[in-house]
């Protein structure tokens, strides 16, 4: 089944149940459990609901406390933390089945002039002359799960653009770094919170895998237990997710069953507009009958 840009933003409203209150849908995407990045995202919206339009987000902090449950909605809970001169603080709880399965805490900032400096972004090829990850999938269909296969190969609301050709489902050991470009498929409105809510849903995309490259190993593989731990978020800078963001993706450690990676976005124009980081299990599982 396709999964346009537009049915992603519509996936990522919410439905107001009462003051402070909202539940959210959810959609497969082959993972067999609520994509980590589709609750962070709402999560996100459920916060800037409760938050005036000229204080945009600028961090937000998750903790995943149990796997989502596919076939149940989400509710957010909103706490009005504090509402202060120029900082308004939020913390949202996303239940299911009367249990926490993730924390959130965000922080939105009146916007302000200050000292400003950057990283520059690294010169690297145009998506124009990238492929899109997707047609890479679908070539190596053949080499995935026969359960996995159809979902990873439908149409995606996402268009990433490796560089080097490199894509997330790859086998064998690589550096902990990867590139991509990425945008929508199509326009999206000009609400920024549907921007940066799009962002959040993606930044989750390929993230914690990175860590796993060096050692040759995938969040497919059977022999790994692979779950997010937590997520954060930092926005720099206005953005549009309906064209293109350099995705800069490095793990520089992982150890003791855990994973850690951290990612970077540029507009085309070399603007840094937002950061990312996460830390996740990635145990190997131990065979049958060994201690």
């Amino acid at each position: 089944m396709a999964f346009p840009a537009a049915d992603l933003v519509d996936l990522l409203d919410l439905e107001p149940l009462e003051h402070n209150i909202y539940r959210g849908r959810n959609r497969d995407i082959g993972t067999k459990r609520i994509y980590g990045g589709q609750v962070l995202a709402q999560a996100l919206v459920a916060a800037q609901r409760t938050v005036e339009d000229d204080r945009p987000i600028h961090s937000m902090h998750g903790y995943f406390i149990l796997p989502g449950d596919l076939a149940s909605p989400v509710v957010y809970f909103v706490d009005r933390l504090r509402d202060g001169g120029s900082f308004t603080t939020r913390r949202v709880t996303a239940i299911q089945h009367g249990n926490a399965i993730f924390n959130l805490s965000a922080s939105f900032h009146r916007r302000e002039d200050g000292l400003e400096h950057q990283l520059e972004m690294p010169d690297v090829p145009p998506p124009e002359d990238l492929r899109d990850e997707l047609d890479i999938v679908r070539e190596h269909a053949d080499e995935l799960p026969s359960g996995l296969r159809e979902v990873a190969t439908q149409d995606r609301p996402l268009d990433f653009r490796p560089v080097g050709g490199d894509y997330a489902l790859g086998s064998g050991p690589r550096e902990p770094r990867r590139m991509m470009w990425v945008k929508t498929t199509t326009p999206i409105d000009d609400d920024p919170m549907h921007h940066r809510a799009v962002l959040a849903y993606a930044s989750d995309y390929g993230l914690l895998v990175t860590s796993m490259r060096p050692h040759g190993r995938s969040a497919r593989d059977p022999k790994m237990m692979v779950a997010s731990l937590d997520h954060s978020l930092w926005f720099h800078a206005d953005f549009r997710i309906d064209d293109w963001l350099l995705y800069i993706v490095d793990s520089p450690v992982s150890g003791g069953g855990r994973g850690f990676a951290r990612g970077t976005y540029f507009t085309r124009d070399g603007t840094l507009v937002a950061s990312t980081a996460q830390e996740g299990l990635i145990r190997v599982r131990r065979e049958a009958g060994s201690r």
